[in-house]
């Protein structure tokens, strides 16, 4: 039965950070004025009461890793990080300089590329910059995303200093093999180390980003590097599906053949085995991707009914104005979406103009936000419900034979104004998320994938 459940829901589909997806995204229709006017009016309704999230790229890597679909520059040049930092304050002393007040941090995350890359010395100035213009709320959140082979114990204290409670370690797979074909070379005491450093300095969340599906990835792979991991035990685990987007990223992910990763049927067991593993040690599932012990907050908020989703990922509340700042950065306030310049230098350019370097965004209609919420509830609940004049007939009528289909394989149960997943549906997320999408239903198909695979 699982073997047909693959075969039948593995397609391409999104990952559903978004509602939209950015490539159904109306740039026609959007503009910088729109943009800032809704911004505007989301900052002014929740920032003295929520605070606002704040993301920050930082997007450079001093070596590839061929399974990497983000958005970096690979460079041994430290030279670099200096422009770089400057161009993000100024980024952000354009929103501050016209926001009706002062800025409230309730979540900050710093991510890549590799924020490690950056020296203690940029990234403290790159804080106190952003605390010159702002403040933290009374309980902040504050994460960030380290490599284990260049993360220093002057790294971790430096943004300790500033509230960073929660760090991130990318670990992939602990396989020799695995890591030569993926070109991420870190032995397990690296790991080690920037744990116990973590802990004693006292960073109260620390996760282990996990992969399968990677090249030459084999069950005893996946065995041997979550015994690793639970040896470590960090208070939460991201345990990812590899995502093949070699159109995306060009020859960064053609470092393997593609038939040196594990089929469909594989890739699958090859989760299962971890799920398992990690279930039995003490490790709860929380929404897609993500594993968290009780203590967590993560696990709280899926418990609280708080747990949200957006470009960020999964976090343990939610603010109505999400701010990204840097090379490709997605910002979110509810009702609009916008991406920043994705090349480095047209990005550094703008800012130099004194532009907010706006590449695209979508303006969300009261349709795309009802669906989102759906969407939303789907992934950070496992359930959703809605009134039965919803939805049009067109709409219920394609969505109702697609859920009947779904209840019958056995991942959920569903009637005319309510949804849950069964936990034999929490790996096909994705495929039942898209039963609502009603853009990617009125898509015709495209010569030019957008989409990794589903499993």
């Amino acid at each position: 039965m699982t073997d047909s459940l693959i075969a039948r829901y593995n397609v391409a589909g999104p990952r559903y950070t978004s509602y939209p997806t950015v490539p159904f995204w109306n740039k026609a229709a959007f503009t910088t004025h729109d943009w800032q006017q809704r911004l505007t009016t989301a900052f002014a309704n929740s920032n003295y009461t929520d605070g606002i999230s704040l993301y920050i790229h930082l997007p450079y890597c001093e070596s590839l890793c061929t399974f990497c679909g983000c958005n970096k520059r690979i460079t041994r040049n430290h030279g670099v990080e200096e422009p770089y930092i400057d161009a993000l304050l100024a980024e952000w002393e354009l929103y501050c300089d016209w926001l009706p007040e002062r800025p409230r941090i309730a979540e900050l995350h710093l991510g890549g590329g590799t924020p490690s890359f950056f020296s203690p010395h940029q990234l403290r100035r790159l804080l106190t910059g952003i605390f010159r213009w702002a403040d933290p709320v009374g309980d902040p959140d504050y994460g960030w995303e380290g490599h284990p082979n260049n993360t220093t114990g002057e790294h971790l204290q430096t943004l300790y200093s500033f509230g960073f409670r929660r760090v991130s370690f990318g670990v992939q797979d602990y396989d020799p093999a695995v890591q030569r074909a993926i070109h991420r070379h870190q032995p397990f005491a690296n790991v080690e180390r920037v744990t116990d450093q973590a802990r004693a300095i006292g960073y109260t969340s620390i996760s282990h980003d996990l992969v399968f599906g990677l090249p030459f990835q084999q069950l005893s792979s996946i065995q041997n590097t979550v015994a690793q991991t639970l040896r470590l035990r960090p208070d939460r685990i991201a345990f990812y599906s590899y995502a093949h987007v070699p159109w995306i990223r060009g020859t960064g992910q053609r470092g393997f053949q593609d038939a040196d990763l594990p089929d469909a049927d594989q890739k699958r067991a090859l989760y299962e085995t971890g799920r398992a593993l990690l279930e039995a040690g003490g490790y709860s599932e929380i929404g897609m991707d993500h594993f968290a012990l009780p203590h967590d907050a993560l696990y709280q908020a899926m418990q609280t009914g708080t747990l949200h989703r957006n470009f960020m990922g999964y976090t343990t509340a939610r603010t109505n104005v999400l701010i990204g700042l840097g090379a490709s950065a997605i910002s979110d306030v509810g009702t609009a979406f916008m991406q920043n310049e994705k090349e480095i230098g047209a990005y550094q350019d703008r800012i130099q103009r004194d532009e907010l370097p706006v590449l695209r965004g979508h303006l969300l209609t009261p349709r795309d936000q009802f669906i989102r919420e759906q969407i939303l509830n789907i992934m950070c609940r496992f359930e959703t419900s809605w009134s039965a004049n919803d939805w049009t007939e067109t709409e219920w009528n394609g969505i109702d034979g697609l859920l009947d289909a779904m209840m019958a394989d056995g991942l959920l149960d569903y009637d005319h104004t309510r949804l849950r997943v069964r936990p034999a549906g929490h790996p096909f997320l994705r495929n039942i998320c898209m039963v609502f999408d009603q853009y990617l239903a009125a898509s015709s198909v495209s010569q030019q994938p957008l989409f990794s695979q589903t499993v």
